[in-house]
């Protein structure tokens, strides 16, 4: 009896495939996460272990996958995405510093520092420099 293989995916191809998907999930999930906080359908961001959870995954599984699949934990993803969004409202709406810090759930406070942190300067610079010109750079 011949049994033809032609078409079939090794264990390894599996596994690659699934881990791709897992990163795709965790990538699409973290866009509609963001939209929900920004438009106040959620009060609060998840936790990265609520987010595995929410993909059916364990915390060490996605954060092992994403790792492996992009060189990067999960996390950064998540800051990089807030950040995106942070630049965004500065640019785009008449929000203030402090209410776009609100709206992503930060202390102004500590908000500045964490975008700072990601940008090189602070969000009321960005917003002044950027304001018109409507670029996004990160550092």
């Amino acid at each position: 009896m011949y049994i033809s293989t032609k078409g079939m995916k090794t264990p390894e191809q599996e596994l690659l495939k699934r881990s791709e998907e897992i990163t795709q999930n965790y990538f699409q999930f973290l866009d509609r996460h963001i939209a929900e906080v920004v438009s106040g359908k959620l009060l609060d961001f998840m936790e990265i272990n609520e987010i595995a959870s929410q993909l059916f995954v364990s915390h060490k599984h996605l954060t092992d996958t994403v790792q492996k699949e992009t060189g990067n934990h999960p996390c950064y993803f998540y800051d990089l995405k807030i950040i995106e969004q942070a630049k965004r409202m500065l640019v785009e709406s008449d929000k203030s510093v402090a209410e776009v810090a609100k709206t992503l759930t930060y202390d102004p406070s500590n908000f500045s520092k964490f975008f700072k942190k990601f940008v090189g300067q602070t969000p009321g610079l960005f917003q002044k420099e950027n304001k018109s010109s409507e670029k996004f750079t990160t550092k």
